[in-house]
């Protein structure tokens, strides 16, 4: 299996040519990320390519030269989209940085911490407006899907910090934040992908559907990794200590089984960092942690289906390889 993009991301593509061919095209994505926010002001320069610099798997460009190849992948603007929606993407992380008081973001000072939310808060807005340019140039309709999904995006992180109403399964609530906050903008990269190739409106709206699905699979990944993986990378807890919602947390809160009640009281709230290790060996044996990988096979299984439904080709290889990995992840 080879690599697809450097050695930040054990995402591989089975198929040799495939994948050489993706690594050539990313590193063209890489070039025009820094050229789109090169600016002679000398801090908004050093600002705006602070994110880009700090590296990143560029899931979401890879994911939108893959759909191309669903179509003609030669054809123009493809690299374009990709470009603007990963852009789209890291203007969000510096804004998302300011609302959360990160101090590292891939490894490295987030930009609120290397100078402050000032600065940090118009970078963002800065790449954002990079991206709507270079979107501007892809057409009207492009500018007002990539406007619809930023608005889906916006509104899954104020409701992710809105109490869950009551009338509302909190599963259900927490599964929607998802889809709008991080796969709105996958689907948008899957389908721009398909649509710039030329693939036809059957395909287009498959591959839009596989990006939404894997992009909620990736989150709930996530969510599960910072409580069961020693190995990732991430310091396991770190949502616990910052009380951020997570799905295995959801189904511990859910669950009224008496054994569970010193669960629920360490992680009703922000996890106090003495109480970290306890949480964490509560959480790794509970049956919340085991819904909560149920639901994300149902994700993958969604995802998969999607994927073999497409036409037969390298992309729709590649797009199965996704899913693996996701198993492979959450191994």
């Amino acid at each position: 299996m080879v690599t697809t993009r450097r050695a930040q991301t054990a995402l591989t593509f089975t198929d040799e040519a495939f994948a050489d061919q993706m690594r050539s095209s990313l590193d063209l994505v890489e070039e025009r990320l820094l050229k789109a926010v090169d600016t002679d002001q000398p801090l908004l320069r050093q600002s705006g390519s602070h994110l880009i610099r700090a590296g990143g798997k560029r899931f979401r460009p890879m994911l939108t030269l893959t759909c191309a190849h669903l179509g003609d992948p030669t054809r123009p603007n493809i690299l374009e989209a990709a470009v603007a929606l990963e852009l789209t993407h890291l203007a969000t992380l510096y804004h998302d940085d300011v609302m959360d008081e990160a101090l590292v973001r891939r490894g490295a000072p987030s930009a609120n911490a290397r100078w402050d939310n000032s600065i940090a808060i118009l970078t963002g807005d800065y790449v954002f407006s990079r991206a709507a340019e270079i979107m501007a140039d892809l057409g009207t309709e492009a500018v007002r899907l990539q406007a619809a999904t930023f608005a889906r995006l916006v509104r899954g992180q104020i409701n992710e910090t809105m109490p869950i109403p009551e009338d509302v399964d909190p599963v259900e609530w927490h599964l929607e934040i998802l889809s709008e906050k991080t796969g709105s903008l996958i689907a948008t990269c899957a389908k721009f992908g398909a649509w710039f190739s030329g693939a036809d409106e059957r395909t287009i709206a498959t591959a839009e559907e596989f990006g939404e699905v894997i992009g909620v699979a990736f989150q709930i990944a996530d969510d599960i990794i910072d409580i069961a993986s020693d190995t990732s990378g991430k310091t396991p807890g770190t949502d616990l200590l910052e009380g951020v919602p997570t799905l295995p947390v959801i189904y511990a809160l859910a669950d009224d089984d008496p054994a569970g009640e010193r669960l629920r009281e360490l992680v009703s709230g922000p996890v106090a960092e003495s109480d970290l290790d306890e949480a964490l060996t509560l959480l790794r044996a509970s049956a919340a942690l085991d819904r909560a990988k149920d639901t994300l096979h149902q994700y993958q299984e969604r995802a998969r289906a999607l994927a073999k439904s497409l036409p037969k080709g390298p992309a729709q290889k590649a797009l199965v390889d996704i899913c693996e990995y996701m198993l492979e992840r959450d191994a």
